[in-house]
């Protein structure tokens, strides 16, 4: 719940991070490198001429928000709320159709695709436990 909601705070000042990102690029390979100051200046312009479009990114971080309020049910009750643990295993999942599909239709770099697909990996490892403690709280229930 905690990295979901800080994950989508993120969204909000995201021409400043990147900006952060591209004055200390030196520390990362020159594809990245390059990559980091393409977004910073895809950001900057779009922002100068188009603000509007970041609200987009404002909703992105609200959804992040209430995304991890979801989460609040199966820490209530987890036997109960499981299907919201399922739900979020099949999202992580669904990350990588989703950045093999739309990366390289959207030009992503195959090493973006890569750090985008670790959040599904990152994600799905810690639900994995609580799926498997769920269960073993159920069968407790069950022969109590």
């Amino acid at each position: 719940m905690v990295c979901i909601t800080l994950s989508g705070i993120t969204a909000f000042p995201i021409e400043a991070e990147i900006k952060f990102l591209d004055s200390h690029s030196g520390i990362f390979p020159s594809a990245m490198k390059e990559w980091i100051h393409s977004i910073n200046t895809g950001i900057t312009a779009t922002n100068q001429s188009y603000p509007f479009l970041a609200y987009g990114t404002d909703w992105l971080a609200f959804a992040h928000i209430v995304i991890a309020l979801i989460f609040v049910g199966p820490l209530l009750n987890p036997v109960r709320n499981k299907w919201v643990i399922d739900w979020a295993i099949i999202s992580c999942l669904l990350v990588f159709p989703l950045a093999f599909i739309a990366g390289p239709i959207r030009s992503i770099p195959f090493f973006h695709i890569l750090i985008d697909c670790s959040f599904g990996i990152i994600g799905i490892i810690p639900l994995l436990i609580v799926r498997k403690k769920i269960k073993e709280l159920e069968l407790m229930r069950h022969t109590i």
